[in-house]
């Protein structure tokens, strides 16, 4: 236990000097499957669905993306009824933002919010809607703008979701999180229903290889290409206090790693000419290319023959004579970059930093960063502790299985421990997502949900 406090002690120490740092594993492909001819003509529509799957002004950066994503959609032709996005919208109006009505995605980029539309916002942004809106089931929806897939078998669909993850999730700002198995069983079900001719799927968040790995199969017509391998954190970027930083008055980052590299390609690039594997490998190089040697692996699954389609077939065209350019705040090589799950811890010390000492918004900022930091060792102290009353001193349960391999052979038993845990320890938050390898292997090891209350209750009660 004492280990895991001193580690959050020195996270702490280190977001105040603005210092990150990270270890890294081996990056796997999936392997390839039925071929997937190059398109330069598109027959079909074109669908979108974009998520965010955050809320707060400290995860900024999530919405910011979505916003910057559904702009390259808009302007490559897509209409607003083919892209349906997913955003809590708490950021544009937000009392912090120093331009109320505005998002940026870049330290000196164009408004990205103006005419998005507001599909599924506020508490209607659950993992239910997603895969009522990703199976086209208007009936199982709950709020929102009524918007789904209604793809047939000749259309393309791009999905991109950005948040924080963990192994084998990724969280949203209500109800359950979206669990790996469900999410491939919802693209499996799409796939049988004959609703789509290809699909992309871009993935951001911490581990999100752990998404598709041992998962998404190679032949239902799916590419997807993930932040980080299933092991590795991802990154935000345009941080305040880092190089290029936001615009004064933010004290949030603007942008993810990996997202603001596809992105500003997309800006860039002629749509038309350049495939995903040209824009994986721009992408692979800028994410893992930093000045101070961090980044994370960027990595492909599922048909990586689809990897030869042109970015057109699936995101339309552009006309890049009005599109951002190339600028000293998008190099191709980054400098600070800082770990998806510090970026709040990054905000709240900030705020408590350029807040007049002594106001109500020093007073609020210093217990939101208090509060913020005791959760973290309460969390950390509450898994080390249940793991020592299941297993003892002798377990290491943060074991990576094989690549190629799932994270957990039960997934019902995994989804019952994350529960477990929290209906009695409470929320993981987005900091404490990174146990969720922990109970995988609790799973793995043949814990029972008798066992795990006994555990949870003894160790939170």
């Amino acid at each position: 236990m004492a280990g895991h406090l001193c580690g959050t002690f020195l996270i702490f120490i280190a977001i105040l000097s603005l210092i990150c740092g990270s270890s890294w594993f081996p990056c796997a492909n999936a392997s390839n499957g039925s071929s997937s001819s190059t398109a330069t003509e598109q027959n079909g529509t074109r669908w979108a669905v974009l998520v965010a799957g955050s809320y707060g002004y400290q995860n900024y950066r999530h919405q910011a993306d979505v916003c910057h994503a559904y702009q390259i959609l808009k302007k490559g032709g897509l209409k607003d009824e083919n892209i349906i996005v997913f955003m809590s919208d708490d950021i544009a109006s937000n009392v912090q933002n120093p331009r109320p009505g505005v998002i940026i995605n870049k330290p000196d980029g164009p408004d990205v919010y103006e005419g998005v539309p507001k599909d599924y916002t506020g508490t209607n942004v659950t993992a239910a809607n997603l895969y009522a809106v990703i199976l086209g089931n208007k009936t199982a929806l709950t709020g929102g703008s009524g918007k789904v897939l209604n793809s047939g078998p000749n259309d393309n669909i791009f999905i991109y979701y950005t948040d924080h993850g963990a192994a084998g999730i990724i969280g949203m700002p209500e109800g359950d999180y979206v669990y790996a198995n469900d999410l491939v069983d919802v693209l499996k079900q799409k796939h049988e229903a004959k609703s789509y001719k290809n699909m992309v799927f871009y993935l951001e968040s911490c581990e999100s290889g752990s998404m598709f790995e041992g998962l998404l199969p190679n032949n239902i017509s799916i590419y997807a290409t993930t932040a980080a391998n299933a092991t590795e954190n991802s990154w935000g970027t345009y941080c305040p206090g880092f190089n290029p930083a936001p615009p004064a008055g933010y004290n949030t980052c603007l942008g993810d790693l990996y997202s603001i590299s596809w992105m500003e390609d997309c800006d860039i690039k002629d749509l038309r000419g350049e495939t995903f594997e040209q824009q994986y490998e721009a992408v692979r190089k800028r994410t893992r290319n930093t000045t101070e040697g961090l980044g994370s692996h960027v990595t492909q699954y599922g048909n990586l023959n689809q990897a030869n389609d042109v970015l057109f077939s699936y995101m339309g065209s552009n006309d890049n004579s009005t599109s951002y350019t190339q600028s000293e705040s998008s190099p191709s090589l980054l400098g600070s970059i800082i770990t998806q799950r510090d970026a709040d811890l990054l905000h709240f010390v900030l705020k408590s930093r350029n807040a007049p000492i002594g106001s109500h918004e020093w007073h609020e900022a210093r217990e939101e960063l208090r509060a913020e930091v005791d959760r973290r060792k309460r969390i950390d102290v509450n898994v080390d502790q249940i793991r020592w009353l299941l297993f003892g001193d002798e377990s290491n349960l943060k074991n990576v299985r094989p690549q190629s391999q799932s994270l957990v052979d039960d997934w019902s038993c995994f989804k019952m421990l994350v529960t477990t845990y929290e209906k009695y320890c409470g929320s993981l938050t987005n900091y404490g997502m990174q146990y969720t390898r922990v109970f995988a292997n609790m799973c793995n090891a043949g814990v029972t949900k008798e066992r795990m209350i006994a555990a949870s209750t003894q160790t939170c009660s």
